[in-house]
């Protein structure tokens, strides 16, 4: 696996990726290495270069969404919410009621709650887009105010 530092006007970003896929992206910097250069030819450095531009493109509101190889790491109950927030549109939010809905645990929101703070892959598997039942923004593991550009820049001026 290998790991570099993406910095864009929402924060900085730490693009993990192994030779599977995408593994994270996560908002502070992991126990592992660093790749010296986006040319390195390092096992992972093709995803996370595909990474960078995807990001950087979305960022600009030129890309709605990825197309990226994801290797997700989590439970199964995880893997079945990460799926789910990745079904939800570009623009469009969901309630964590809503979400715990979606994945026939309607009785489950703090569980589905928790598994949203846990995607490593923030940003493409879009736990941003869930909020409060009552409109409010929640939690978010990059801040509310990353939390908050994101879904301005998505034009939902939560």
């Amino acid at each position: 696996m290998i790991q570099w530092e993406l910095k864009t006007a929402v924060g900085s970003m730490f693009i993990v990726a192994s030779e599977k896929g995408l593994r994270g992206i996560y908002w502070k910097k992991q126990d592992i290495p660093f790749a010296s250069s986006l040319r390195d030819r390092t096992e992972g450095m093709c995803m996370v270069r595909e990474t960078v531009e995807q990001i950087e493109s979305y960022l600009r509101g030129d890309l709605k969404k990825f197309t990226l190889q994801l290797d997700l790491i989590g439970t199964e109950f995880q893997k079945l919410v990460w799926a789910e927030l990745l079904k939800i549109p570009y623009g469009k939010t969901l309630s964590y009621k809503e979400l715990a809905e979606k994945v026939n645990k309607p009785k489950a929101c703090r569980a589905v709650g928790t598994a949203n703070g846990r995607n490593p892959i923030s940003i493409v598997v879009p736990c941003h887009r869930v909020i409060a039942s009552d409109g409010t923004l929640g939690g978010y593991a990059g801040g509310l105010p990353a939390k908050s550009k994101l879904l301005a820049l998505e034009s939902l001026k939560l």
